[in-house]
């Protein structure tokens, strides 16, 4: 019936002068694009008992030719620092830990902040959160998006086609 919206994409948000202060990490940033089978690979192993990084270094050494296209071009840094804001889902567990992992291969210093999604977006917007990887649009989080417009800046889609709503067993009668 639609009461959950339909077809959205995660996208990839970062503060204003991203580009200018962490322009490797922005550009980094704007290339990070998966598939629902690259992020259900990370969520399972996670489900399963690996922990987040064992979990997206595991899926990172088996996807090196994708990473390589997100770093494409892009010189290392030295420790620069930056910080990524996210929501407690698996799928946005998933994309952090795995960015994290291909951030600090290129250099940098990265710190991880799980926070709800309102926090997430004012983080990013008031600057405090260089990016995250968790802004889903057009519905989901277009409150925040509105709330916040032209305090943030869009680096693209990370992940198409994502819904959000419910699962029931197949053996439930209903």
């Amino acid at each position: 019936k639609g009461v959950f919206g339909g077809e959205e994409q995660i996208r990839t948000i970062a503060r204003l002068g991203s580009e200018d202060d962490l322009p490797e990490a922005h550009q980094i940033l704007s290339q990070f694009k998966w598939t629902d089978a690259d992020m259900g690979k990370v969520m399972i192993a996670i489900q399963d008992g690996d922990k987040e990084t064992i979990a997206a270094q595991n899926w990172i050494d088996a996807n090196a030719d994708k990473v390589a296209e997100w770093t494409e071009g892009i010189e290392p840094v030295n420790g620069d620092k930056i910080k990524l804001a996210y929501v407690a889902w698996d799928s946005e567990i998933a994309s952090h830990n795995v960015m994290k992992i291909v951030l600090e291969d290129m250099g940098f210093d990265v710190t991880l902040v799980q926070v709800e999604a309102g926090p997430m977006w004012t983080a990013v917007a008031d600057g405090s959160a260089y990016a995250t990887l968790a802004a889903w649009l057009p519905a989901t989080h277009q409150t925040y998006a509105e709330k916040f417009d032209g305090k943030f800046e869009e680096l693209g889609n990370n992940w198409e086609g994502v819904k959000i709503g419910l699962v029931v067993p197949t053996y439930m009668d209903i």
